[in-house]
């Protein structure tokens, strides 16, 4: 099995480009979704999260507007989340591994695969990108997203330009659907993935 890790900065596309692997057949970890899974209701990170930061949590599971209040600009409240949160993701991981061992390649859909060092555990990495106009439209046509919450979230990523310079495998979006679905494909038959589909 080989493990490519997809990332990319907020806006880029990076959940379009995960669907195009997944529609040619390679299985396709979410972190994300499953992070929204584990704090939805009766998630399983949702107490720790409420004992934590009480407030931010009700029937729903977790008040993502609430929560983000408290730790987006506190490095210790974020760094308290994350010790809560990263070890649940990754038991979904290894049980998703686990799953699709016999899988030639598996994608990693992991937004802070740089930032968290999760690099270093996959083979290759593909890196979804825009340009820097394409992004800031997209992320500021969001419900509930302003310029300011934009900023924050962009001061604790890597810069699009050193994640590109790292990847192994650049994926754009602000070119056509069918150019992007081409170089997810290229993607793939660089990775030997394609033999035998």
């Amino acid at each position: 099995m080989i493990l490519l890790g997809l990332t990319g900065s907020i806006g880029m596309g990076k959940s379009t480009v995960a669907a195009m692997f997944a529609d040619e057949g390679v299985p396709v970890f979410d972190a994300d979704a499953v992070v929204h899974r584990l704090q939805g209701p009766a998630g399983a990170v949702v107490a720790a999260i409420e004992a934590a930061f009480p407030g931010t949590t009700g029937p729903a599971g977790v008040d993502r507007a609430a929560l983000s209040a408290a730790v987006l600009n506190d490095d210790s409240a974020m760094k308290r989340l994350e010790a809560i949160v990263h070890p649940a993701v990754a038991a979904e991981r290894a049980a998703f591994l686990d799953r699709h061992r016999a899988a030639p390649l598996v994608v990693l859909d992991i937004p802070l695969l740089f930032e968290t060092g999760g690099d270093s555990k996959v083979d290759a990495v593909a890196v979804v990108s825009a340009a820097p106009e394409v992004q800031r439209a997209r992320v500021l046509a969001r419900l509930g997203m302003t310029p300011a919450k934009f900023d924050a979230i962009l001061a604790r990523q890597l810069p699009d330009t050193d994640k590109c310079a790292r990847a192994d495998h650049i994926i754009p979006t602000d070119v056509p659907l069918d150019e992007s679905r081409a170089a997810v494909r290229a993607v793939i038959a660089c990775m030997g993935a394609d033999e035998g589909r």
